[in-house]
């Protein structure tokens, strides 16, 4: 196939080297001539490492570079031309333009496709006198490694077209999803479950921010955490994301957006970029995932009162006793035991209240983190500070297959604690994306895996907590803290109740 990519920036000369290593002829256009040399100078380069590498030999990276064929102009007549691939500027008039002058210098047969991110692939589109001949393939950078495109198809593109882009990328061997034209697409879309979470998070000072990413890190294992992640990104992207997706959605409670974000991008706290954003990132500062954890005072070996029925108590009880905590078997707890309960979706406050638990003395363990090495731990209020240090001491015992001591995050009290609510949203959102029909549950793991790198698919992940757990969790979340943004999706509670899994796309008579 002959491929035409106007824009030579990072996107387009990464697209540009994907198609010719697949075997394409690559036209490279942008308005800028000297970006299109640099362009090419820069995947010569990346060929030339993976030639040293052995990942191609120096006749298949001399040949690859061979089929990309610079443009003086990206205007330039082209018969033979069957595909343009858009990766200009992220403005609609520019693309506007663009595409105008593609269509007077190409055959009415060339198929055209967006590389826009954030803009309406059927508003882009509109602006052509030929609006069915229009997509969006939406790559992520690095290109050549992310193996991962959307083909998102507008409200008048032509049926054809959307097969036609997902065999070209299949071919390329990258995996293609079709995605509804919604803001934010699917990847994007996804995303927003873990940072407006975490955001909400550190909102009500539930923990800080390294707090967070620690447990979202080591509990969720997750590569990196929800502010390392926007201090990557930029958090001035991020939050034009998390606002673009939000009124795209009609202000959704789900993907509600946060008050920190507008003061801290205005001060120019963006991340990596400028130097400082959740984290510095001076010479002699520590990376994120090294920052170091606070001090937290030893405490002695007092007994243990575990609260509570169900399979949270028993793992917290099992858990206890391989690091060798004494019990408390009595019926109350005695005057001297700390007071543990395995909360899942509610508050410590409430057990307390609710069982007549002593406010001082108990603690809440988190038991999404018992079979993890970071132990999280939740005071509320009226935790006494030393019984505090003696439950830290006791969940730190070593133990396990390593027999090391566990690290332990003590956080603040809030319904579900910090993994719960960081899973439940990551999960929560997806459901919602997928109730929606705007892509199917295997390209939605697939999609968030791939270009977010996600341990799993939100709803793979999902079901390895199981339907009916997580709906509890859910409601509980929604009847203790009354928010909208927890109220569980329809996809979650039909498959909890028809014990059905999340990755079920279900058998619908109608369609």
């Amino acid at each position: 196939m002959r491929i035409r990519i106007v824009g030579a920036g990072v996107m387009g000369r990464g697209i540009a080297q994907w198609a010719a290593t697949a075997g394409h002829t690559v036209e490279l256009g942008d308005i800028r001539t000297e970006a299109v040399g640099a362009a090419v100078d820069f995947v010569r380069g990346m060929l030339d490492r993976a030639a040293a590498k052995g990942r191609m030999t120096e006749q298949e990276a001399a040949e690859t570079l061979a089929r990309i064929v610079p443009l003086d102009s990206p205007w330039a007549p082209g018969d033979d031309v069957e595909l343009v691939i858009e990766a200009a500027r992220e403005d609609l008039e520019t693309k506007a333009e663009v595409f105008g002058k593609l269509a007077e210098a190409l055959p009415a047969s060339t198929v055209f496709a967006t590389n826009t991110s954030s803009l309406s692939v059927t508003e882009i589109a509109a602006t052509l006198a030929d609006p069915s001949r229009l997509a969006g393939l939406h790559f992520f950078n690095p290109v050549p490694l992310m193996k991962i495109v959307e083909v998102v198809p507008g409200a008048a593109t032509r049926a054809d077209i959307p097969p036609l882009l997902a065999e070209l990328v299949r071919g390329t061997g990258h995996r293609a999803v079709t995605v509804a034209d919604t803001p934010g697409f699917l990847v994007n879309h996804a995303g927003r479950g873990l940072v407006t979470e975490a955001l909400a998070l550190l909102e009500e000072t539930v923990a800080d921010a390294p707090g967070i990413d620690r447990v979202a890190r080591d509990v969720l294992g997750l590569r990196m955490g929800p502010f390392e992640l926007m201090d990557l990104t930029g958090l001035d992207v991020t939050a034009a994301v998390i606002d673009t997706i939000w009124h795209g959605f009609r202000h959704s409670d789900r993907l509600r957006p946060s008050f920190l974000t507008p003061n801290r991008v205005s001060a120019g706290l963006h991340g990596r970029k400028t130097g400082r954003g959740w984290y510095a990132y001076g010479p002699e500062d520590p990376a994120p995932a090294a920052t170091p954890e606070p001090p937290v005072a030893g405490g002695g070996k007092r007994p243990v009162w575990v609260a509570g029925t169900g399979p949270g108590t028993e793992a917290l009880r099992a858990a206890l006793a391989a690091g060798g905590a004494v019990l408390d078997d009595a019926e109350l707890p005695g005057d001297g035991s700390v007071v543990l309960v395995a909360t899942w979706g509610t508050t410590v406050a409430e057990a307390v209240a609710g069982s007549g638990l002593p406010p001082a003395r108990t603690l809440g363990v988190d038991p999404l983190s018992l079979s993890t090495r970071r132990r999280v731990l939740a005071a509320t209020p009226a935790t006494d500070p030393e019984v505090a240090a003696d439950a830290r001491a006791v969940l730190a015992a070593p133990g396990g297959e390593a027999n090391e001591p566990y690290a332990v995050s003590v956080v603040r009290d809030t319904a579900g604690s910090v993994a719960q609510r960081l899973l439940a949203s990551i999960v929560s959102v997806a459901a919602s994306i997928a109730e929606r029909g705007l892509a199917t549950p295997a390209d939605i793991d697939a999609a968030v895996t791939t270009g977010l790198g996600y341990p799993h698919g939100p709803l793979a992940w999902g079901d390895t907590i199981g339907a009916p757990r997580l709906l509890a969790l859910q409601q509980a979340l929604y009847r203790t803290t009354g928010d909208p943004r927890y109220r569980p999706t329809r996809w979650l509670t039909e498959r909890a109740q028809l014990g059905m899994t999340l990755t079920d796309p279900g058998n619908y008579p109608f369609q």
